[in-house]
């Protein structure tokens, strides 16, 4: 698939952040109703592990020398799945998103392996996308839905069940981190699409946070068996975001995971967050939905995951 007359492709640099944002803010704006990247995020992308900005990016340029499109290849673990981006102005450049694709799957089809799974996402608005992935062999794997709740109506927190105590992690003490991220491992191991990761590598990714008063642990009769990981990617919306609620399957629908949750949209209260949100993947065994509803949260939007297996051979 060809660009346009007079259109052309370049690996993007650091000096790129600015116009990148200004395409990704565009394309969220228009997909999810408001921007949902910052130039940190950006940069992040660019300097990521496992992340060539050389050959895993590219950017769409115009006629007049704008930057329209970005398309970029995440690979966070380093294994055989790709998770692709591609942002472009929905105005000027929704002709360039396929072609832009095309590029990835093709860098993809690179990395040595028998075959490659390539993902990509389109949301609600996305109609014209959603076509132009079936049309390239794709095909719908899942469905995430996005969750929210405002926070100037909390009601006074409950007392936690019997036995049941939450509490923030202990950044300082590496046996609490150890069982925070068994716990995790443990509870989403016999998830869909789960891939482990090993504590040095867990570690070494959430790096030195100054939110650790934002995490938290359930212990039953003082036995760790829950664990929230919050993030900070809804800031500049002024909104708390749940990373991750983990509780182990024996302990599964006594409220431990609820009792997590009420405390972390406590925490972001106190410092001023106006919303809460969390993303539900819907292949999830676990069924979470009927737990998020109980306190609050309600779906605003969601987000489809189409996929295709690349050989590594070629397109």
């Amino acid at each position: 698939m060809t660009l346009p007359a007079g259109w052309t492709t370049r690996r993007p640099t650091l000096d790129d952040v600015p116009a990148i944002l200004a395409v990704v803010h565009a394309a969220d704006t228009f997909a999810i109703g408001h921007p949902d990247f910052d130039a940190e995020d950006v940069a992040a992308s660019l300097t990521a592990p496992h992340f060539d900005p050389t050959r895993d990016s590219w950017l769409a340029i115009d006629p007049d020398d704008t930057v329209v499109g970005w398309a970029t290849v995440d690979n966070p673990t380093g294994v055989g799945r790709e998770f692709v981006e591609v942002y472009v102005d929905p105005v000027r450049a929704a002709a360039v998103r396929a072609p832009l694709l095309d590029r990835v799957a093709e860098r993809a089809a690179e990395r040595g392996l028998p075959s490659l799974t390539v993902r990509c996402a389109v949301f609600a608005p996305e109609r014209d996308w959603e076509h132009a992935l079936r049309g390239l062999g794709f095909a719908l794997v899942k469905r995430y839905v996005r969750m929210s709740r405002p926070l100037d109506d909390l009601p006074d927190e409950p007392a936690e069940p019997a036995a049941v105590t939450v509490r923030p992690v202990r950044p300082d003490d590496e046996t609490d981190l150890v069982e925070f991220h068994r716990i995790y491992e443990t509870a989403f191991g016999d998830t869909p699409d789960h891939e482990p990761l090993s504590y040095e590598r867990w570690r070494a990714r959430i790096g030195d946070l100054t939110a650790w008063d934002e995490w938290f642990v359930a212990e039953v009769d003082g036995v760790p068996v829950g664990a929230l990981q919050s993030s900070d990617q809804a800031l500049d919306q002024q909104s708390g975001w749940v990373k991750s609620l983990s509780v182990l399957s024996a302990y599964r629908r006594r409220g431990v995971g609820a009792a997590l949750l009420r405390r972390a949209f406590a925490r972001y209260a106190e410092k001023g967050r106006q919303t809460v949100g969390l993303g539900v993947d819907l292949t999830n065994p676990t069924a979470p939905l009927s737990l998020y509803r109980s306190v609050g949260l309600r779906e605003t939007h969601w987000t489809d995951m189409y996929e295709r297996s690349v050989p590594a051979a070629g397109v």
